[in-house]
C-alpha cells in the first residue's frame, strides 16, 4: 500500500520547550518520536487503513477525500493540567487529549482538506505508562497517539465493550507500523 502517494497530511507538530529540555528528548534512542516526519507518515498510515477497511469514524464523507490536516504536540504534565482543568474541567495531569473537530454531517466534496483536530500527549505520562506496561517509549506514544487519532474520527468508549473495541483496533493500527 503506497499510502504516501493517495494520502496527505498536513501536520502541525510541535514539542514543547520543557519536553525538548527533558532526558527523553535528548535519549538517542526516542529521537524518532520527536520528528514530524515520523508521525506524518503514522498518521497517513493510519488514515489510509481507516480509508481502504472502512472502518467505521463519525462521518463517512471521509471516505471522499485524501487530504486532511491536524494538530500534534507532545508536551508536559504541567502543560496538559491546565488544557484538562480548562477545556475538560477535569484536575490534573491525563496522558493524552484530543479535541476533534470531525461533525456527523456530511464534509462537501470541495473542501481542499479535512481538518481532524487538535492531539496532545504528556511525554512525562508516557514515560511513566512505558515504565508500568514494560513497553518502549515509542510504543508508548504509538498507543496513546492511536488513541487520541481514532477520538479525532469520533471514536468513543462509554462502554466496556467501545472501549475494547477501540483497544483492539489501536493494537492493529500499531502492528501496521514495523
Amino acid at each position: 500500500m503506497d499510502f504516501q502517494d493517495s494520502i496527505d497530511i498536513d501536520l502541525v507538530f510541535k514539542c514543547s520547550q520543557s519536553v525538548q529540555n527533558s532526558n527523553e528528548f535528548k535519549n538517542k534512542d526516542n529521537n524518532l518520536i520527536f520528528r514530524s516526519s515520523f508521525w506524518k507518515k503514522i498518521f497517513c498510515l493510519w488514515i489510509t487503513i481507516i480509508i481502504d477497511k472502512k472502518i467505521n469514524v463519525l462521518s463517512n464523507s471521509i471516505y471522499a477525500h485524501k487530504k486532511f490536516s491536524l494538530s500534534f504536540e507532545i508536551i508536559d504534565n504541567q502543560e496538559i493540567s491546565f488544557i484538562n482543568k480548562k477545556w475538560l474541567h477535569k484536575k490534573g495531569p491525563t496522558d493524552v487529549i484530543s479535541f476533534p473537530i470531525i461533525l456527523e454531517q456530511e464534509f462537501p466534496n470541495d473542501l481542499l482538506f479535512i481538518e481532524l483536530g487538535d492531539l496532545f500527549i504528556s511525554l512525562e505520562m508516557a514515560s511513566k505508562q512505558s515504565l508500568e506496561f514494560d513497553n518502549s517509549l515509542k510504543k508508548e506514544m504509538l498507543f496513546l497517539a492511536s488513541h487520541g487519532f481514532l477520538h479525532l474520527l469520533g471514536w468513543e468508549h462509554e462502554s466496556e465493550s467501545q472501549l475494547k473495541n477501540m483497544l483492539n483496533l489501536q493494537e492493529y493500527l500499531i502492528s501496521q507500523t514495523n
